[in-house]
């Protein structure tokens, strides 16, 4: 189940809850304060209040562990677009220092990206000696010997420091 149906689940069943609710609530006004005169309280009059008064509580609480759920979501939204953006910035700046060329950029960052020299071939439409090549030179540009060095080198600016400070 998605995250977007689990929400509207929980709505359904909040609204569902409190129409129930409603009717309890007025049931035990009607039996507590029927005919205008106060009855005293029976056992199951009790019973049912306390019931009622669990089952408004239980809203309440859900609906506030919801919304809490939401503003988390939204924060971890958020997180994720600034640490895309920064680690895009963070390989832009690298690049730059290092002063690749547009070529070298482009297989550096399908590198990156996980993809194999096959594959990286495949989409710039050259040989797979050439980007073996281009990596070479990224590689020596970048003072690093493999993959695995260039993508925690990059990574690593990222867990240095928090990208958003916590209010």
């Amino acid at each position: 189940m998605t995250s977007d149906r689990i929400f509207y689940f929980l709505v359904v069943l909040i609204v569902l809850q409190a129409a129930c609710a409603v009717f309890f609530v007025s049931d035990v006004l009607h039996d507590g304060f029927g005919q205008g005169s106060l009855i005293a309280f029976t056992p199951h009059l009790w019973i049912e209040t306390v019931a009622t008064m669990g089952l408004v509580f239980g809203i309440i609480f859900e609906t506030k562990y919801l919304l809490e759920i939401m503003r988390h979501a939204a924060l971890m939204r958020r997180n994720i677009k600034v640490a895309t953006g920064a680690l895009n910035d963070v390989i832009k700046d690298y690049f730059h220092e290092w002063e690749l060329t547009p070529s070298e950029s482009d297989v550096a960052l399908f590198t990156i990206k996980g993809m194999t020299n096959g594959e990286i071939a495949d989409l710039r439409n050259s040989s797979e000696g050439t980007i073996k090549a281009h990596l070479n030179a990224v590689f020596r540009k970048a003072g690093v010997t493999g993959r695995h060095q260039l993508v925690c080198l990059l990574v690593e600016d990222l867990l240095s420091e928090p990208l958003i400070t916590p209010q």
